[in-house]
């Protein structure tokens, strides 16, 4: 089937919605306003249940069909925004300095809310459709605590599914892959002290550039000598800090960076590799390593049979030429995936055409591809939940 007449009819509303929350953007488990914003919605819809504060400012809501006894799924959006400074200037830019919505969260907060009105409005299925808005996807583990809290089971999910949409994907297709679709992230810190001397004499000291340098040089061989070469894994530096005047060999010199990987025994295998570097180096040189390893978001891993079903939801919207079931995984996180591990399900991409990138300070939501989200959403609950005979 294609775009519904009805979410196409909607599409201005759903862009006043959007463009409203991409003017006040708020970060991490701070979106009360745009936590009550999606709450007041959903009631004006007349959604069954409305439950705010699940995963601190998290919202759930609940329709349920024209028949309640059927199974419960979940459609999740995230609303928080990024610590960027907009640069798009378009007329509805970011009003608070600082902060934009540079990842389309927005846009899938009133994707979400469009395909709830429409929901609300047929109920045409069996069963519950519980739409999760929730914060904190930009590194704070907002989904992580709404499950923690008991979400899944306290509204009866069996089922979870995700979208986000996707620069340089043409309007109109969707993409997926069943498996890892989107990966594991860490985060390290190292501290790297050795002896502080005049720059003159640096055989009186114990200089931590050099071998912080040694240890950079030396994360490049794990990923291409340690890590399986079918499989895929990213370590990059990204910050070195340390030392204040030309002429001093600094005490000590601070590195940081990520890692992502598509499997969590890559990742662990990863951190171990680094460990055993550092130390190793930092001790043939007389230094010291302090090294910490924090793993943040695990693997977004899709159920095969869900990403199948995902697929064939998408294809009924575009066309089976408007999707790609073979899609390749990006190395960003998502924290959806801690719903998915709670709960089967499958995370899709929708194209969002030829704009600027996710997190790049001229990025805007795409307002055209508003009718094919709502009518994933509409189709797959549908589908989903179709009324037994």
């Amino acid at each position: 089937m294609p775009i519904l007449n009805r979410a196409a009819e909607m599409q201005d509303e759903i862009t006043a919605w959007r463009r409203h929350l991409h003017r006040e953007p708020e970060i991490g488990f701070e979106v009360q306003k745009t936590a009550a914003f999606v709450a007041e919605k959903l009631k004006e819809f007349g959604c069954d249940e409305v439950v705010t504060g699940i995963g601190r400012t998290g919202v759930v809501g609940t329709i349920v069909g024209r028949r309640g006894d059927g199974p419960a799924i979940g459609l999740r959006a995230d609303m928080d925004a990024l610590p960027i400074r907009e640069t798009s200037g378009v007329p509805h830019a970011s009003t608070i300095e600082g902060r934009a919505h540079a990842c389309g969260h927005d846009g899938h907060t009133a994707m979400l809310l469009g395909a709830a009105k429409y929901l609300a409005e047929t109920r045409n299925f069996s069963g519950t459709v519980a739409v999760i808005f929730q914060p904190a996807e930009e590194g704070g583990g907002g989904g992580r605590e709404m499950v923690r809290e008991g979400m899944m089971e306290r509204f009866g999910i069996g089922r979870v599914f995700g979208m986000h949409n996707l620069p340089g994907l043409p309007v109109g297709q969707f993409a997926i892959k069943p498996g890892p679709i989107m990966a594991a992230t860490a985060e390290f810190d190292i501290r790297i002290r050795g002896k502080g001397s005049h720059a003159a004499m640096p055989n009186r000291g114990i200089d931590p550039i050099v071998v912080a340098s040694q240890i950079v040089l030396s994360f490049q061989s794990i990923v291409s000598r340690n890590v399986d070469p079918i499989d895929s894994a990213v370590l990059s530096v990204t910050k070195i800090k340390g030392g204040d005047a030309y002429n001093v060999i600094p005490e000590y010199i601070d590195m940081s960076g990520t890692v992502r990987a598509l499997k969590m025994a890559v990742m662990s295998e990863t951190e171990d590799r680094m460990r055993a570097v550092c130390i190793g180096i930092a001790q043939a040189n007389g230094a010291e390593a302090n090294f910490h390893f924090k793993a943040n978001y695990p693997v977004t891993d899709n159920n095969p049979d869900e990403a199948l079903f995902a697929g064939d939801v998408a294809a009924a919207v575009v066309g089976e030429a408007g999707i790609d079931r073979s899609a390749l995984p990006l190395m960003a996180g998502e924290d959806f995936s801690y719903m998915l591990n709670a709960r089967q399900g499958a995370f899709i991409f929708v194209g969002n055409g030829d704009t600027p990138n996710l997190h790049n300070p001229g990025y805007d939501f795409n307002d055209e591809i508003t009718p094919y989200g709502v009518s994933y959403w509409v189709r797959l609950a549908e589908t989903a939940l179709a009324p037994r005979s």
